[in-house]
């Protein structure tokens, strides 16, 4: 009997699934014998009949196999895409990851660092603590506003809030802020005390003198000009009529004499002669006083006594208009983490004097010497002087009833507060004596023909 594969040379193919010969079900349950069986019966056909059967089973068994290949196929596909799927989640998971940990780590720098204004110059302090378990670092940073003197930089309000008004103080005179703006304000006359007034505080205290009880004892003034707290809070005035500077230690009522000899004027080393303003170093080692009918300034230690001899650091030429001599000064400050010089007014003068301590002369840096006037280059009688960290001074303009600023290296005045106008508004002054800054630079101003004080907010 002729094998399938045999027959008009066409192989028949064994199947598992069912196929139709002759449009009746033909089921999965042949191998070979039975095919050999199935085209035995049909042997007896016609040639014609049996190759017709023949050709209709592979037929069936070509579709067949293409419905297999195509399933194959798409089940092949369909695995590609999900794998694709998966692998495109992954680096979704992996990128938002990346994300989360870059987030992290750049919130944890940015908490770790102490954050400045880039136009700012910034001190920074530390302090460790260490205890037999444990060390603790703390650290602060004080930050300087802008030069007001640099371009495009913003000034003061020129129009005052009053922080202490004529209902308290009559005579303001010489003013001092400590590290926490804490202000101090001598009273001259006739009240003859220091008032001392918190950051917004409402009211002041006093905290040197006895009110309205001018005298040549310990714990009292008769015409207090000045006043200077030391880094340890220690208060010093200087006391005009008892020629003499008053120590009063932190929290004390009762002063002591560290220099000059009370009720005794005079030209000594040891002596004054109508002392005005003072200032102090960076640490409280020394003053520097403006011996106003002596022509000189004077230093002297703060742990010194009454009669020590003090030391001489400008002027004592006697009065005069020339780079040798000063001419009654008045105002002064001295600031060593920025110069080395001490800055100082001629009252009589109309100037203002720049003088390495203990040199034989200095140099003039406002005003011009012996003549006064309201001009931007002119001064008036001038008192208070202060300079900033930039060089920048700034004058009280008494005669003036002004403020003026001159940028460093400058002789021309700006003016940043009153309107060079006497008057008791907002926006005026009236024989200003003194000027002092907080840490935000707040401008201060003891505006005395007024009996009050005036604070500039700083833009």
């Amino acid at each position: 009997m002729p094998h399938a594969s045999d027959i008009h040379g066409k192989y028949i193919p064994h199947h598992t699934n069912k196929i139709y010969v002759d449009d009746r079900p033909f089921h999965n349950t042949y191998n070979t014998s039975s095919s050999d069986e199935l085209i035995t019966s049909r042997s007896s056909a016609s040639p014609e009949k049996f190759e017709n059967d023949i050709d209709q089973l592979e037929d069936v068994s070509i579709k067949e196999h293409t419905v297999h290949s195509s399933a194959q196929g798409f089940w092949t596909t369909k695995k590609l895409i999900i794998l694709i799927c998966c692998l495109v989640l992954l680096a979704i998971c992996i990128a938002v990851a990346v994300v989360l940990v870059f987030m992290l780590r750049k919130t944890d720098t940015t908490s770790s660092l102490d954050t400045t204004d880039t136009t700012a110059t910034t001190t920074t302090a530390t302090t460790q603590t260490t205890t037999t378990a444990t060390t603790t670092t703390s650290t602060t940073s004080t930050t300087s506003p802008p030069n007001p003197c640099s371009s495009g930089a913003l000034r003061w309000n020129t129009t005052a809030t009053t922080v202490l008004s004529s209902s308290q103080i009559l005579s303001p005179s010489g003013m001092y802020i400590d590290s926490s703006n804490t202000l101090f304000v001598v009273d001259e006359t006739p009240n003859a005390v220091v008032w001392k007034l918190l950051y917004n505080a409402a009211s002041a205290t006093n905290v040197a003198g006895v009110y309205q009880s001018p005298s040549s004892t310990s714990d009292r003034f008769s015409y207090p000009q000045d006043v200077y707290v030391d880094p340890s809070g220690n208060i010093y005035v200087t006391d005009y009529y008892n020629y003499r500077v008053q120590k009063f230690a932190s929290g004390s009522s009762t002063g002591t004499t560290i220099a000059g000899i009370t009720l005794s004027g005079g030209s000594g080393l040891s002596q004054f002669n109508g002392l005005r303003h003072m200032t102090g170093d960076s640490n409280g080692t020394y003053i520097y006083v403006t011996d106003y009918n002596n022509h000189r300034i004077m230093r002297y230690s703060t742990s010194s006594t009454s009669g020590t001899n003090g030391v001489l650091m400008a002027g004592n030429n006697g009065a005069g208009n020339s780079n040798t001599t000063l001419y009654y000064p008045w105002g002064i400050h001295y600031l060593p983490s920025v110069s080395n010089d001490l800055f100082i007014t001629n009252y009589y003068g109309h100037t203002v004097m720049r003088w390495t301590p203990g040199a034989s002369s200095g140099y003039f840096v406002a005003g011009v010497p012996g003549v006064s006037g309201q001009s931007p280059i002119l001064l008036n009688y001038p008192m208070g002087v202060k300079i900033d960290t930039y060089l920048n001074i700034y004058v009280a303009d008494t005669s003036n009833s002004r403020i003026q600023l001159f940028c460093a290296n400058s002789q021309t005045g700006i003016t940043i507060a009153g309107t060079g106008q006497s008057g008791n508004s907002a926006t005026q002054l009236n024989a200003p004596e003194s000027v002092a800054f907080d840490s935000a630079m707040n401008l201060y101003v003891a505006d005395a023909g007024n009996s009050r004080v005036q604070r500039f907010v700083k833009f």
